[in-house]
């Protein structure tokens, strides 16, 4: 298959079309061609010269470890062009920024979550060019999760860096779809072209959206290390809310939980006895870690670690949301007292609990701590916001 950014470097036709003009960059360090060539360096090889480029959360070439840990404008050594932060100072473009191109490539290898931000940094400078009348091209790229939907939607009035619109969890498109869905809900004014990949086969199997074995895996952030964390991660992003280690300073991020004081035989009996088709599509293992850093750091931890490889791995089955949200149900009801959620300033969000900035709402979190409330009625609440958003989605959707 073709990724976006190789189309552009091998058809004269696209390259022509930008011949003469200011070209600007969006990129991280996963920004890569099917040579593992930065995409910064193939542009300028290509005779593409960039006229700037901009980084967002965790940077344009380094790797930024945690979340609010911000990253400086800079200008780049080899290039010798201005690289502007959108994690930063700012989180959206700058006026004096955006007059520094006439067309911006955006090359983001994204993980198929809305709590994810590059997200909300496509939403963010689309909205910025239609503003300035600058013109967008999306270099598209997989979703590592493939087509699944799940979650409820962000709820009106809780949009953040990490929830740009009424996304579900798991919205299974792709940054170039998104950007066209972006583009008609904020009726925004602006060219826009999205490079399509060619031979992206989301319902493929063994990658389910990710064309393992033909491309190598380059972290997109520094705690995004392989394709299981990115099945993973629309559930066990939701850890970031609790107490409990979510796997940073391991070697396996967002791909197991735990704490010192956890007893993973009673909580995954609990779970199962709670809802037993929530755990369908994956093995769970009780495991023992010690995170280096980050919460917990340098206490043993007992917990969980979620297997999404091999033959036990079913697509279509697994639903790491709800999982998730079983294991915090389980927890609450082995012990109610559980110190389960974590109360901090998460992605620049003050006076709100992270867990209900991450779900985009309270309910999820009322639904854990309410004694009385079932699976059933977690299910009751997101099956038709799914059910919604398959049918929203599809106007949108460039991949069979």
């Amino acid at each position: 298959m073709i990724f976006g950014i190789d189309r552009l470097l091998e058809e004269r036709a696209l390259q022509k079309r930008l011949m003469g003009r200011r070209l600007a960059l969006l990129a991280h360090p996963a920004s890569v061609t099917k040579s593992l060539a930065h995409s910064m360096d193939a542009l300028f090889a290509a005779g593409l010269p960039l006229a700037a480029a901009f980084g967002p959360q965790h940077g344009l070439r380094g790797d930024k470890q945690d979340n609010m840990v911000e990253s400086p404008d800079f200008t780049d050594p080899l290039h010798g062009i201005p690289v502007f932060s959108l994690y930063g100072e700012v989180r959206r473009p700058t006026d004096a920024m955006m007059q520094a191109f006439d067309v911006l490539l955006v090359d983001l290898q994204d993980l198929g979550c809305r709590v994810y931000t590059f997200a909300t940094t496509l939403a963010y400078v689309l909205e910025a060019a239609a503003k300035h009348g600058k013109e967008v091209w999306v270099l598209d790229r997989p979703n590592p999760a493939g087509r699944p939907v799940e979650g409820s939607l962000l709820e009106p009035g809780w949009e953040s860096f990490v929830g740009a619109g009424p996304l579900p969890m798991r919205h299974g498109m792709t940054l170039g779809e998104l950007a066209r869905w972006f583009i008609a809900r904020g009726r925004l004014d602006l060219k826009c072209e999205v490079v399509a990949m060619q031979g992206w086969e989301p319902g493929a199997a063994p990658g389910f959206g990710w064309p393992l074995g033909e491309r190598p895996w380059v972290n997109p952030s520094p705690n995004a290390p392989n394709l299981w964390m990115a099945r993973c991660y629309p559930g066990t992003v939701m850890l970031e809310g609790t107490t409990l280690s979510e796997g940073r300073g391991t070697t396996r991020p967002l791909e197991l939980f735990g704490a010192p004081d956890l007893v993973p035989a009673a909580l995954l009996a609990r779970m199962k006895a709670l809802a037993p088709r929530w755990l369908e599509g994956c093995r769970l293992r009780p495991c023992w870690f010690e995170p280096t850093f980050h919460k917990h750091a340098g206490k043993l931890c007992a917990g969980v670690q979620l297997h999404v490889e091999g033959p036990a791995y079913e697509h279509e089955a697994f639903h790491p949301w709800r999982l998730m949200a079983l294991a915090f149900k389980a927890l609450r009801a082995l012990r109610p007292d559980y110190p389960l959620w974590r109360d901090f300033a998460y992605e620049y969000e003050q006076g709100r609990l992270a867990i209900d900035v991450i779900n985009g709402g309270e309910r999820l979190r009322r639904w854990v701590d309410d004694p009385a409330a079932k699976p059933a009625d977690l299910d009751a609440l997101a099956r038709p916001q799914e059910q919604a958003w398959l049918v929203e989605r599809e106007p949108y959707l460039i991949y069979n």
